[in-house]
């Protein structure tokens, strides 16, 4: 059984920004080694999310619209007292900061359109995601 951990570091240039990192994933599992088992990716930062789906330019302008029609920044939160980004958290809490793909013959088992997205909601940062591979 293989354990392999990698920081992927991410700059980010505006406030809501979607990254696909499928290609960086690819390399990492690829010097992994490992052939067959999962690949984890995981956002340490609550104002963040990684997702699975297609990256037709189109659907991600229109996935980032949505975003910001559903939850809006500056709707009066009670966590805007602290530091001003509650819309920020609450995207981050209806995405989530981690996704799990299996591996198979030394690929992510990625659906024909499908990629991994990396979504900043609060941005620009630097930010440091950690991936995991588990498998033989």
């Amino acid at each position: 059984m293989k354990n392999t951990r990698e920081i992927l570091e991410i700059r980010t240039q505006q406030r809501v920004e979607i990254q696909d990192i499928t290609t960086e994933l690819e390399g990492i599992l690829s010097r992994s080694g490992v052939r067959e088992g999962l690949l984890n990716v995981y956002s340490r930062h609550s104002t963040s999310g990684v997702v699975v789906n297609e990256n037709e330019s189109g659907l991600v302008e229109d996935f980032k619209s949505a975003l910001e029609k559903i939850v809006p920044e500056g709707a009066g939160y009670k966590h805007d007292r602290i530091d001003n980004n509650a819309d920020s958290h609450i995207r981050g809490f209806l995405l989530g900061g981690s996704q799990t793909v299996p591996v198979e013959n030394g690929r992510m088992m990625l659906g024909t359109w499908q990629s991994v997205f990396f979504v900043e909601l609060d941005g620009p940062r630097h930010r440091k995601l950690t991936i995991t591979i588990i498998g033989e």
